[in-house]
């Protein structure tokens, strides 16, 4: 079951969060607190939202979905997991397409336990937030996925999902955004 996020669940989300960095190699980067988190999703103006995956009651209709690649691991003893547990999450703001005149999904975050994963929840986290675009009228979903990162990529190719192999993303953090916005 997927579910919009609810303050209660941060907790979970953080922990997530910090398990998806150490998946990527870079735990220290990851330096969100929960409270940070809280605010950004929950606050007076929020700058993000979040779904979470459920796991149902296990029944034979959930057997593993192998498609559900997302940052896929071997690790597959109860890909449902159990009732109620939040087992995977989704966290994304809204972009803006100049070329098109609409909004879209900017996919922050996707991720599922690594235990959890051949579920389909990474599928219907990703299907929730297509449904939202196209509810909504937006007319993108995009996210970024790293490159040696085959598990995931071969995962949303199987969804449909094509690479913008001619876009590279540019970042400015730390000591270079500070001095380019000290106008040095």
């Amino acid at each position: 079951m997927i579910r919009t996020a609810t303050a209660a669940d941060v907790p979970v989300i953080h922990a997530m969060i910090r398990e998806l960095a150490t998946y990527e190699k870079v735990p220290d980067e990851a330096r969100a607190t929960e409270e940070q988190l809280r605010e950004a999703l929950f606050g007076e103006r929020p700058a993000a939202f979040a779904h979470v995956a459920v796991s149902d009651a296990p029944d034979a209709s959930d057997a593993p979905d192998a498609s559900d690649a997302s940052d896929a691991s071997d690790g597959r003893d109860d890909p449902t997991g159990a009732p109620g547990e939040v087992v995977g999450f989704a966290l994304w703001f809204l972009n803006f397409s100049t070329w098109r005149g609409v909004h879209g999904i900017y996919l922050e975050d996707l991720y599922v336990r690594p235990e959890k994963r051949g579920g389909g929840h990474g599928k219907a986290l990703l299907a929730e937030l297509a449904r939202i675009c196209v509810e909504r009228g937006y007319e993108r979903l995009e996210w970024s996925v790293l490159n040696w990162n085959e598990p995931s990529i071969g995962f949303y190719r199987s969804l449909g999902a094509l690479p913008q192999d001619e876009w590279t993303v540019y970042r400015l953090t730390d000591s270079a955004l500070t001095r380019l916005g000290a106008g040095r």
